[in-house]
């Protein structure tokens, strides 16, 4: 084997990639099963995102917080969710995550870190400063990381969140993943600024755009940011631009999208392919080595998908449980 050129060892570089893999079967199997009627509600996928939520999450433990979005099934597995519950969850089951009862969009475990996804748009961003000024009165150098598209990036709560992560210098991290595509609405029409880093400007705090469908690019940047962060210099932002390989919710026609454009961005702009081959090009594995994580992969999803389908309906005794918090 040659020597390594990257910042990571080949230990977690196979883990990024399983991270990835993980991800991408997860998606690429429920755009299946959904298709079959027997999944409740809306699906989200983040097929063609992975490198971001991997490359951020890379450098995160569970004392760190995220705060996800409703495409947040790439977060959830990068902070370590269990699948199982995932699944379980998106099929409205009792041993979800949620117990059944969040669905796709509103998967959460806080053993993890992981706040929650959440339907509605840009309302991460706040929670993230609530978890991050409790991390800062803790002294406990947890990070808040809170993650949106370029729709929500002219939410509000975003832009009022970045003022309030800088006026109280917060270990947050703003983190925009750039698909170009406010659900059908191109980032060219809907968006004044030519960078979301301008946004970061505007509130004095820095921020980077980089290639969001390469790991590396995405690792090494966030690595930066979060350390910062930790180390008490406050809030930035990072920039992803991105591709999803499917529409915006599961039977989204996509006729805003240019003829092929999913196909060359699959062909061309796949994280997984790219990773692939610049680790194999270094001589530090084989295709032989990944295949084999595609496979162990391929049967966790499968298992994961059978249990959830067996799995039982929540009570309806349970109907109020977990729902209200008594003081």
């Amino acid at each position: 084997m040659s020597d390594n050129p990257f910042p990571l060892s080949l230990e977690d570089l196979m883990r990024a990639y399983r991270t990835m893999r993980t991800i991408r079967d997860f998606e690429e199997r429920l755009h299946i099963e959904f298709a079959k009627g027997d999944i409740p509600g809306f699906v989200h996928l983040y097929a063609g995102e992975e490198a971001v939520a991997t490359g951020v999450q890379m450098h995160l433990t569970d004392i760190d917080r995220i705060a996800s979005t409703h495409r947040g099934h790439g977060h959830c597995i990068a902070k370590g969710v269990d699948v199982h519950e995932m699944m379980a969850e998106i099929y409205g089951k009792a041993t979800g995550s949620c117990r059944g009862k969040g669905g796709s969009m509103h998967i959460a475990d806080l053993s993890k870190g992981m706040m929650g996804a959440n339907g509605i748009l840009g309302a991460g961003a706040p929670l993230i400063c609530g978890a991050a000024l409790a991390s800062k009165f803790r002294g406990d150098r947890g990070v808040g990381i809170t993650y949106f598209g370029d729709g929500a990036a002219n939410q509000g709560t975003v832009l009022e969140s970045m003022n309030l992560a800088a006026a109280w210098d917060l270990p947050v991290v703003f983190v925009v993943e750039n698909n170009g595509y406010a659900e059908s609405t191109s980032v060219e029409f809907a968006t004044g600024v030519d960078s979301y880093v301008d946004r970061a400007s505007g509130f004095g705090m820095p921020g980077v755009t980089v290639d969001g469908m390469d790991f590396f690019a995405v690792y090494e940047a966030a690595g930066e940011i979060i350390r910062r962060a930790r180390d008490g210099g406050g809030p930035a932002l990072l920039e992803c631009s991105v591709a999803r390989f499917y529409g915006h919710f599961e039977g989204d026609a996509q006729t805003y999208k240019a003829k092929g454009e999913n196909e060359y961005n699959r062909e061309n702009r796949d994280c997984l392919k790219s990773f692939r081959k610049r680790v194999c090009d270094a001589g530090l594995a084989t295709d032989r080595d990944f295949d084999q994580i595609d496979l162990e992969v391929a049967r966790l999803i499968d298992d994961a998908v059978a249990s959830a389908k067996a799995a039982p309906l929540p009570k309806p005794s349970e109907l109020l449980t977990d729902v209200y918090v008594s003081y």
